[in-house]
């Protein structure tokens, strides 16, 4: 886990390498919205949490950039019916692709690594807990736009669509929506 951990942190800093005109730095934070696509038939209602952390946008062309990521994510469903709260919370790695279709304006797509810090199952109508045994890794695909001002302020939405079953009894995976806003200096 730490070794997968310090790779990712390399992976973000590798992107300062390049000539530093051409990388920005910045700081997120924002809203999930999150759930878990059952197989099973239970339906779970959404969760929402919180994202923070750092980011690093590297210009590979005028319309083109690499834009790598390291994320505190708080994620998770709930079920009103069952009164409980199911609580993730992950350390992600978001490598997006950015496509600058206007000034400002971006489409985004790409990969996210997110290493499970926490997971939780907790009871609403009690002080009942349990940890629950969810995989140590998930795999997502990003998609998402944004808009950048010129002073450095930028608005972000993302779906994180979750390619990694989190739980195998029954067949889990996350699925998030985020609004964020950062600075990039």
């Amino acid at each position: 886990m730490i070794k997968k951990l310090w790779i990712a942190i390399i992976a973000v800093g590798f992107a300062g390498t390049v000539n530093a005109q051409d990388v920005k730095f910045g700081v997120k934070l924002g809203m999930n919205v999150s759930s878990v696509n059952e197989s099973g038939p239970n339906s779970l209602d959404s969760k929402t949490g919180f994202l923070i952390g750092v980011t690093t946008e590297v210009k590979l062309t005028d319309k083109l950039s690499l834009q790598p990521e390291l994320l505190l994510s708080k994620q998770g469903a709930k079920s009103e019916t069952n009164d409980f709260t199911l609580e993730l919370n992950y350390i992600a790695v978001p490598v997006m692709v950015k496509y600058y279709i206007a000034d400002g304006f971006s489409v985004e797509a790409g990969p996210q690594f997110s290493f499970l810090m926490k997971d939780k199952l907790s009871s609403d109508s009690g002080n009942q807990t349990a940890d629950i045994s969810a995989e140590s890794f998930d795999l997502m695909a990003n998609l998402g736009f944004g808009y950048q001002l010129k002073n450095g302020l930028f608005f972000q939405t993302r779906y994180n669509l979750g390619l990694t079953n989190f739980d195998e009894n029954p067949k889990v995976k996350n699925g998030v929506f985020q609004m964020s806003l950062g600075y990039q200096f």
